[in-house]
């Protein structure tokens, strides 16, 4: 029997833990060919079948799962080893992996990332935008940026920017012929751009003001499962959305969206990064925990600053 390569056993790990081919060529940076054959090459020098396959999905057979459970730990150790080297040099490298919401990247994007390349150039990160709430240990991140609420409990997490408000936007062509809400009750009797949740469930806006709180499962033709998008659609017109300010902060400067329900809109607790306690944090990570700590508090200090 051959001896496996280390690029065709981290491959086969990717595979397994992505249940995807192209989703572990990108994050590999492979072709999903050139992975179809590596994993014929690794079945072949191992002698037995380690992954299911089918038009539309792939999975471990029996065999696999046993492989990938003592592989990975063996290959975590050896990431771990690696990037000791890169602490004795005292200068990160690597890439940094990270997953967030639309929002939470951008906000990276503006602020902690310019920063983070131009202080230790030898890194590079590795970000990805998308809806739903993944488990950064299974799928291969480093650390994740959520609203608070929404971070696991067994995570590190620290804050990234401020409290955040979500307020509930109109465009005036949509309100010119309406009477506007003036109650979260009254968004049942107007039409809505609903949110799908990364579970699958419509979100049902949450409002509240002076201790009351009220629930509103709002109707609407159209539901989708991006900010961006939803902005959008309300500033075409289509409905009222409820959505972060900072989101809306543009349309809102300029007309094209107006605020409703503004005392029904309070703030509640922002964006936190995070990543897993239980195990080695490596370097470059905890160079960029460090730059946002202190990003951070050179912002609320300037706040301050400015509040005094």
């Amino acid at each position: 029997m051959a001896e496996p390569t280390l690029a065709d056993l981290k491959a086969f790990c990717a595979i397994a833990q992505h249940r995807s081919f192209g989703r572990a060529a990108d994050t590999l940076g492979v072709s999903r060919s050139s992975l179809s054959h590596a994993m014929r090459s690794l079945e072949a020098d191992l002698g037995v079948r380690i992954l299911h396959r089918t038009t539309r999905s792939v999975s471990p057979t029996e065999a696999g799962e046993r492989l990938l459970k003592r592989l990975t730990p063996v290959l975590r150790a050896l990431d771990e080893a690696l990037d000791a080297i890169g602490d004795d040099s005292g200068q990160p490298a690597g890439t940094l992996r990270i997953n967030g919401n639309e929002a939470a990247i951008r906000l990276l994007l503006e602020t902690v990332v310019p920063h983070f390349l131009r202080r230790y150039p030898r890194m590079a990160v590795d970000l990805v935008a998308e809806g739903r709430l993944v488990d950064i240990v299974e799928e291969g991140f480093d650390a994740g940026v959520r609203l608070a609420e929404a971070v696991p409990q067994d995570m590190i997490a620290i804050p990234l920017g401020t409290e955040v408000r979500f307020v509930a936007v109109a465009a005036p062509v949509y309100l010119a012929n309406r009477e506007p809400p003036f109650s979260p009750d009254d968004l049942r009797h107007h039409v809505c751009i609903r949110q799908r949740l990364p579970s699958g469930k419509p979100y049902r806006w949450e409002f509240e003001r002076q201790n009351q709180q009220i629930v509103v499962d709002v109707p609407g033709p159209i539901t989708l499962d991006s900010v961006g998008l939803m902005v959008e659609a309300a500033a075409d017109g289509l409905g009222i959305a409820y959505v972060p300010e900072s989101a809306a902060r543009n349309f809102l400067l300029d007309g094209r969206l107006t605020k409703l329900l503004d005392d029904w809109s309070p703030l509640i607790p922002g964006l936190r990064l995070y990543y897993p306690g239980h195990r080695y944090v490596p370097v470059g990570l905890r160079a960029f925990v460090d730059l946002v700590k202190e990003l951070q508090s050179t912002a609320l200090g300037e706040l301050m600053r400015l509040e005094t």
